[in-house]
Parts: structure tokens; sequence; C-alpha cells
């Protein structure tokens, strides 16, 4: 299934970092986007919380992708869709 279809279907999407890795951490996800272009200090720390959770990741090409995606204005460094 296409990123843009995934997020459509998403009853709740929890945009940017700090929102990822809080729904990460609360076992609230079940899929984790991350931006390809974001700085490696910024989605290392949630590639692998993703990885220790058995979380999925789908990488998207560049942050301004990932923010128009998830319906926002602004680039987006990871988003995820709640379970």
């Amino acid at each position: 299934m296409l990123v843009e279809e995934r997020l459509k279907q998403a009853k709740k999407i929890f945009i940017g970092t700090k929102q990822t890795k809080k729904a990460i951490e609360k076992g609230e996800t079940q899929l984790v986007f991350v931006a390809r272009d974001a700085e490696k200090r910024v989605t290392e720390p949630i590639l692998k919380l993703c990885e220790e959770k058995g979380i999925e990741i789908v990488l998207v090409a560049t942050m301004e992708e990932l923010g128009r995606l998830c319906g926002i204005e602004v680039g987006s460094a990871t988003a995820a869709i709640a379970q």
C-alpha cells in the first residue's frame, strides 16, 4: 500500500519526532515514517526504538514530502500511524 493511502486511512497520525517518540514508547503506533533527508541525530533514536519494539518503518524521500502527506505545510522528519 502506498504511503499516501496508509496516511489517509489512519485513524490518528502522530506528526513530528517528539510525538512519534512518545507514541512508540506508549505502544500506540504500528507504523513509523522517516524522511531520508532528515538529520541522522534526529532520526537515529526513532529508528533504534522502532527496531527494539518491532515497529515497521517506511522511508519517505524528503521531509517536505512527508509533511505534505501528513497534511501540514512544513516538513517533518518523522510521523507515525496509531494502532
